[in-house]
Parts: structure tokens; sequence; C-alpha cells
């Protein structure tokens, strides 16, 4: 039913962890897939000793989008994505499942709902906000769970940029193309088990895109303005825009 999808970069110090967390699931994925983007800070991992189904090591930094293209080799019915410092409560498989029951489409850990023209005016739901209903929002991110047929939007138009914004152009396409809407499923502090990421501090380092580890953060939020204006004006309806 669920094929996982990891990835590594320069965090593999958090990967037998997340694997753990992984296969300590309620339901229980069919099987788990890993990318690496060959680094320094990962060269000479044992990535066997993993003891994955799939582990594709590319000797070229393929960024943010590659993993979701491997996802599209899946041939179960859902596809899961954790950014490399994400660590899932036991029941986030679960949680998503009974989530797509109510509300099937793009569903994240992360979600943010942006309130004006630039990225940055956002509120965030997910495991930030702890929300304890189901949450619409305009795009997801840290964790993704979807059909892996939604996954072919993303490949709808050319990415604006391979350097950032996987997140947005992911959730955009999929509702210009295919009226799919983005969700956070519910994560109540109550039960953190529920949760997409139990130690969301693992991000917040200096290893993160979005603290400049890769580029300026200035230049890092610059752009995702402009996906977010450039989508908004090829059709992308927000949802204070409902």
């Amino acid at each position: 039913m669920i094929t996982v999808v990891l990835n590594c970069y320069k965090r593999p110090e958090y990967l037998k962890e997340q694997i753990d967390a992984i296969r300590s699931q309620t339901v229980k994925p069919d099987a788990i897939w890993l990318w690496v983007n060959t680094t320094d800070e990962n060269k000479g991992y044992d990535f066997e000793s993993l003891g994955l189904d799939k582990v594709f090591i590319s000797d070229t930094n393929c960024k943010y989008h590659a993993r979701f293209a491997i996802g599209l080799l899946a041939q179960t019915e859902y596809v899961a994505f954790f950014d490399d410092d994400t660590i899932p409560g036991t029941k986030w498989f679960e949680n998503c499942l009974d989530t797509m029951k109510v509300s099937p489409g793009i569903l994240g850990g992360a979600g943010v709902r942006i309130l004006g023209d630039h990225y940055h005016q956002n509120v965030k739901e997910g495991w930030h906000s702890k929300n304890t209903e189901i949450v619409e929002v305009d795009l997801v991110g840290h964790a993704w769970f979807l059909h892996r047929e939604h996954l072919n939007y993303l490949w709808r138009e050319t990415p604006v940029t391979l350097d950032n914004a996987e997140d947005i152009q992911l959730s955009y396409l999929a509702q210009k193309y295919g009226n799919v809407r983005s969700y956070c499923p519910p994560q109540p502090g109550s039960d953190p088990e529920m949760s997409s990421s139990k130690k969301g501090e693992y991000g917040n380092d200096s290893k993160a895109s979005s603290n400049g580890s890769i580029k300026p953060i200035p230049v890092h939020y610059r752009e995702r303005d402009y996906c977010v204006q450039l989508f908004r004006r090829h059709g992308w309806r927000l949802v204070k825009d409902a």
C-alpha cells in the first residue's frame, strides 16, 4: 500500500532513527527506498547496513525534485516522502490513511497558508500548530503522503527552478491540473504518535536550506516569493481566496 522514499544529503546521522520510526508504524510500509545525493557529509556511510529495499546513490546533486521523480517508480497506491530531519510518530501513516478517507489530497506534516503576496506572510499548520482537526492549506512539506498517480502533476509544467520550492510547485500543479487540494492531518499535542515530526528541532540547524546553508537566506525566500506570485498569476487559488 505504501512506498517510503527517503533522501540523504547532509544529515546521515538521523537515518537510522528515521528508519526505525518508519518501521515502527502501526501501518507498515511495503518498501523503504533511499535517494542519496553524494556529499562530503555522507561519503563513506554504510548505506547497505540499513537493510533498505532500494538505495539510489547519485554522484550528482539532483537536489529536491529527485526524490519525487524516484517516487514515480513505486508500484503502491501511496507514496510517502520525508525530509532528512523528520522523525514521525508511530501513527503517522494510520493518521494519513484516516485523513484520506475524509479529505483526499496532498497530505503533509507541515502546512502553510499564505495570507498575502509574499511567502513569509503565512500561518503554519501541522506539527507546528498541533492542529486537532484536518486543516486545508496552500502547500505542505517536511513529510508528504499522497497517491502515487498524483506525483504526475509535478511534471505537467517544467519546474520554474530545481533549486527551491518543490513543495510549492507540487501543491500548485496538483490543484491546477487535478483539483487536488493540500491538507494537514490532525497532529494534536495530546497524542504525539500521530505527528509527522516528533523532533522538529532537528531541522533548525546550520544544515537547513531555510537557514542559509545553500544560498543566502534573502535569496532563498525571494525565490519562494517569486514562485508564489507567478503561480497565482497562472491560476493557483489560495485558501484565503476561497
